[in-house]
């Protein structure tokens, strides 16, 4: 199961369509051809994220940016702690306090 959402970054000239595929565990959007993704692991409703890829052909757009607000948006919907053993994901959260209550 996956579910589609929009998302607009402040690099972004249009909302991206940020898909979470579920099944994969990971959020995923395509920019010119180019999977970006940040990938988590579910145990419970503890979620580390733990690896945020942007190809370096559609990097510094906010891609990662905005898979990062995609996902801790989803973790709180769902009810969910995020672990951030990605240090791309430490950062947001670190860099956007109304994020930090999902920190486990």
């Amino acid at each position: 199961m996956s579910s589609d959402a929009t998302t607009s970054g402040a690099a972004a000239a249009a909302p991206r369509a940020i898909r979470h595929n579920e099944a994969a565990h990971r959020f995923e959007f395509t920019e010119d051809g180019q999977l970006c993704v940040l990938d988590y692991e579910l145990d419970g409703t503890v979620a580390s994220f733990i690896h945020t890829g942007v190809p370096v052909l559609v990097g510094g757009r906010g891609i990662a940016a905005d898979l990062v607000r995609f996902g801790l948006d989803t973790a709180r919907a769902r009810g969910w702690t995020v672990r951030p053993v990605c240090s791309y994901v430490e950062a947001y959260v670190r860099r956007y306090p109304e994020y930090q209550d999902l920190v486990d």
